[in-house]
């Protein structure tokens, strides 16, 4: 059965595609990076999900894309092009000893946990270059601070609800820290800026302080 959508014209080159969930989209996003790849869709194409929507830019006929959106089938996300990407980690964040209160569990195995999860970029949001990993089952769903920090710093690794996160730069937030890393998340003179990019497949290795 195929999902549910609404289309929105998004200017005259682009289409706003709105699901139900984001399951739904990160389907269709793979569904589309394939059609790009092999060719059913043009390569300029730009494709930007987010929590409920998926945005194709750059698109010569929005008229003929929506009507063949209603016969994609997506297959899912395990045969679309992915990167593997390491994030080395130092698990030392202040709020360990809370996610591992949540979750029932020692704040040991809390980063045992964490490095074996199936973190994949949903998408980027908040702030450039930071990534929305999917990998938390909902059962382990992180609730926010009661009250968020002013300063979170950069390169914090943060729980929040079912994502995990990387700050890419010191700035406000209300996510659980649970440790850090050095590599940049965003860079401006690289191409792309970001670090991580939608579909990619995220390894966190735990190093040394």
């Amino acid at each position: 059965m195929s999902a549910r959508f609404t289309l929105r014209p998004a200017g005259p080159r682009a289409l706003l595609i709105e699901f139900e969930s984001l399951q739904q989209v990160r389907d269709y996003y793979a569904e589309a990076q394939l059609r790009r790849a092999d060719g059913r869709l043009p390569s300029s194409v730009e494709l930007v999900p987010a929590a409920r929507t998926l945005l194709v830019d750059a698109v010569d006929d929005c008229a003929a894309l929506a009507r063949e959106l209603s016969s994609w089938r997506p297959q899912g996300t395990d045969g679309a092009p992915a990167r593997e990407v390491e994030v080395p980690a130092v698990y030392d964040g202040p709020d360990l000893p809370d996610v591992a209160e949540f979750w029932g569990i020692s704040p040991a195995a809390v980063i045992e946990r964490h490095i074996g999860l199936p973190h994949e970029v949903a998408f980027l949001g908040f702030a450039p270059g930071f990534a929305y990993l999917t990998g938390i089952p909902p059962e382990l769903s992180v609730p926010r601070r009661p009250q968020p920090r002013i300063r979170v710093p950069t390169g914090s690794i943060a729980l929040g609800a079912q994502f995990t996160g990387v700050y890419p730069r010191e700035s406000p937030g209300g996510w659980q820290l649970i440790g850090r890393t050095t590599v940049p998340m965003w860079n401006p003179s690289a191409e792309p800026a970001a670090f991580l990019l939608p579909g990619d497949r995220v390894r966190f290795v735990p190093v040394a302080p």
